[in-house]
């Protein structure tokens, strides 16, 4: 029998891997945490392997394509054969809904906006211009038209890998948008030349003091170093997690991220819940004022949206003073690209249609909402949401989830634990090497024009030559059994706009 094994060498590695299953059967009888694997030895670890693989077994086998969250396998088809430069037209009429309650229609013209009367600002004839300027209200030294309205909302490096962070800012650079760097400051990853608008959180991370507290000497200093940066947006809350601030697991806090924040390798980054730098209205306006000042750039807030006293004080104090935020962003409670505690995600603060009805009606009302740039985030990375967002006020549209999917992602949902198998939202080397930085480059690059061209269609489908004219008339909803209403109704308003002219006179500044 020795000399047998000898001979067929395959039998000595069989013996050993039956040893292993044996010797691992016997460790789950006798261990105590885990009663199935107690009481069904070996077998009892599957039920631990399909819990991990869970998401991608019913995005591909259980779930149908209109059933999966947090984005439907028709959601991602788009968003994946538009980066893709592939076929992202659909076959034999639509599967939706469309008496359902909430159904969105958009209403097509008699007669279409001729595609060849069309102006452009560039050779990209996808481009879409802001038809508003950042910190023109305030008369800021270095104000700013974004190029683009489509453009990639807040997301640290550190939360996004090196490679995922630099194909989307060589991708934003192609299709001419600009780059929110998140709350985990100024990567060199986010220096590949597109445009950015610099986030700072409650950590103040890139511009803090040796004290760990907010230093404007550095922060004037940074963005004399990177001109790319065009903006400041000073982010109150998210709408992953509003009332707690940013999370990234130690396993993410690499010795590179450690510098770039300035804070421990290997432990987790917990930024506070509130600003040590104002705690007021009117400390915020004054903190506003300081960075807008000493800068020279637009500076603006980010929010969630819960209680509306403050949106009220501050639109009182902005019809008084032209003091204030040159943009403000809406973010929904949808939002998802930061790690979370679970009730947070689900019940805390407005999902973004109705948090933006309730803030922009408040400064409408008080004749100021055309002063400010509007800026809407929350799964808004589709034509038809943005159509909607753009009608409800929205002057630009923010992108988080669907960038990460442009690049790659494939919605395994575990971007908290450090292993997300596309490389996308992970520091470990091995993922990442997976992600080829210059192919993600064209594949971003790819959706934000497809994404742009299919609005500007949608815009010449309803009689205009630019998206932002769509109005809430233009749009109706299933409100009920044969009963549809136009989005002006729903909301209580009509969003008040720039008087448009063409797009060739919205050049950048």
């Amino acid at each position: 029998m020795v000399d047998y094994v000898k001979d067929h060498p395959f039998l000595t590695v069989l013996w050993g891997i039956l040893g292993v299953f044996v010797l691992m059967a016997i460790y789950d009888v006798f261990q105590r945490k885990h009663a199935i694997r107690h009481n069904f030895p070996l077998v009892g670890r599957l039920r631990y392997f399909f819990e991990m693989i869970g998401p991608e077994l019913r995005q591909y086998w259980v779930a149908n394509d209109k059933e999966e969250l947090p984005f439907n396998r028709h959601e991602r088809s788009w968003l994946y054969a538009s980066a893709k430069g592939q076929n992202n037209t659909f076959g034999f009429g639509t599967s939706e809904q469309i008496y359902g309650v909430g159904y969105p229609i958009i209403k097509n013209a008699a007669f279409p906006f001729p595609e060849l009367s069309a102006t452009h600002v560039s050779e990209d004839k996808t481009a879409v211009p802001c038809t508003k300027i950042m910190g023109e209200r305030h008369g800021r030294k270095r104000p700013y038209r974004p190029t683009s309205i489509i453009n990639i909302s807040a997301m640290s490096f550190g939360s996004l890998g090196y490679r995922a962070v630099t194909a989307l800012n060589q991708g934003a650079a192609k299709a001419h948008c600009f780059h929110n760097t998140g709350e985990g400051g100024i990567s060199p990853y986010h220096r590949k030349g597109a445009d950015l608008v610099w986030q700072l959180g409650t950590g103040y991370f890139g511009a803090r003091g040796p004290d760990g507290r907010f230093s404007l000497e550095k922060c004037v200093e940074r963005v004399k170093e990177v001109p790319q940066v065009r903006a400041i947006e000073i982010k109150l809350s998210q709408g992953a997690k509003p009332g707690k601030g940013g999370i990234l697991p130690g396993a993410k806090v690499t010795p590179e991220i450690a510098e770039i924040r300035g804070i421990p390798v290997g432990e987790d980054c917990m930024s506070p819940n509130s600003h040590a730098e104002f705690s007021s209205l009117s400390e915020m306006i004054d903190f506003i004022e300081r960075l807008a000042e000493a800068t020279g750039l637009p500076v603006g807030i980010k929010a969630a949206i819960g209680g509306l006293t403050f949106w009220e004080q501050l639109a009182d104090h902005m019809k008084a003073n032209k003091t204030g935020p040159d943009f403000i962003t809406i973010d929904g409670g949808e939002g998802g690209t930061g790690a979370a505690p679970l009730t947070f995600a689900d019940h805390v603060s407005l999902p973004f249609k109705i948090a933006f009805q309730r803030v922009y009606k408040i400064f409408l009302d008080r004749d100021i909402a055309h002063e400010i740039v509007w800026i809407g985030s929350a799964k808004l990375g589709f034509p038809d949401r943005a159509v909607v967002a753009l009608a409800m006020g929205c002057d630009l549209i923010n992108i988080a989830r669907e960038a990460m999917m442009a690049v790659g992602c494939i919605q395994a949902q575990k971007c908290h634990t450090g292993h997300c198998p596309a490389g996308v939202a992970t520091q470990q080397m091995w993922f990442q090497k997976g992600l080829d930085i210059e192919d993600k480059t064209e594949r971003f690059a790819r959706y934000v024009k497809t994404f742009r061209k299919e609005l500007l269609a949608l815009s010449y489908a309803a009689g205009y030559e630019h998206p932002a004219q769509f109005t809430g008339d233009d749009i109706e909803f299933s409100t009920g059994v044969n009963k549809f209403s136009t989005l002006t109704e729903v909301l209580g308003y009509s969003a008040k706009k720039p008087e448009f002219t063409h797009m060739k006179d919205y050049t950048a500044v």
